[in-house]
């Protein structure tokens, strides 16, 4: 999946809000509270329900500019990519991008039965929180 969207906010606005997500989301993954410095190779892992665990890898951390993140679970592997260019000191661009790669072939044969009506979820779910953002 792949989008490209102009927002009305700065690129700095829009990267403190995908920071800020981040870093709770450590915190309560894990307790631990890096800085921004040790963001780029830091590893945890992230428990979704009482049988579900992933590990997520943060593979590029630039402030303002990129955030990347790699999700490995026993079936899939996801790389998300953030990638930010600012337009005006109000004005940003966004080039979200999802690579999946299922593990296995049911899962890739489950992938893509199911993959094109989940990516149109994920896709519209996504649309709806840059919108949020943009308006906060």
């Amino acid at each position: 999946m792949e989008i490209y969207r102009e927002l009305n906010i700065s690129a700095e606005q829009l990267f403190a809000t995908i920071t800020r997500s981040v870093l709770y989301d450590i915190k309560t993954q894990t307790g631990k509270s890096p800085s921004t410095d040790q963001m780029t190779g830091f590893e945890y892992i992230k428990t979704f329900s009482k049988n579900s665990r992933a590990n997520i890898k943060i593979e590029e951390f630039k402030i303002n500019e990129a955030y990347h993140y790699r999700t490995q679970t026993n079936k899939n592997d996801f790389l998300v990519k953030y990638d930010i260019l600012a337009l005006s000191q109000d004005k940003c661009k966004i080039h979200y991008t999802e690579e999946i790669e299922s593990i296995g072939h049911m899962q890739k044969l489950n992938d893509a039965l199911v993959g094109t009506l989940l990516n149109y979820f994920r896709k519209k779910r996504l649309m709806q929180m840059l919108q949020s953002i943009e308006r906060t």
